[in-house]
């Protein structure tokens, strides 16, 4: 199994490539900002759309989904980090954050 590198969310760089992998209506509550949205589970069938050339981050509510993504990913030979914590450190830190369902943005779990 790869060894994936757990990130801090502070520490992530203001132009990392995200995938948030949580369900819709986790993502319509509140994500991060720049995120991009594949769920967990339409990982496989829309691998095409993650880069190959740059280091991808991935964040969930907790981090367990996270990490599946990103050793998944990195056994296929992306370069990928876990964002420690997931959304829920995410908010905690005040790190940007939208929603997709017009209210402020909120961790849904």
């Amino acid at each position: 199994m790869a060894d994936v590198p757990q990130v801090n969310p502070v520490d992530v760089p203001a132009d990392a490539y995200i995938i948030d992998v949580r369900e819709p209506y986790e993502w319509e509550g509140g994500h991060a900002a720049t995120a991009h949205h594949i769920r967990l589970g339409e990982l496989v069938e829309r691998i095409a759309e993650v880069p190959k050339d740059k280091e991808v981050y991935f964040i969930c509510h907790g981090g367990g989904r996270s990490q599946r993504a990103a050793t998944y990913l990195a056994e296929s030979g992306y370069t990928t980090r876990n964002i420690a914590g997931g959304t829920s450190a995410w908010f905690a830190a005040e790190l940007p954050m939208v929603s997709e369902n017009g209210q402020d943005p909120a961790v849904i779990h």
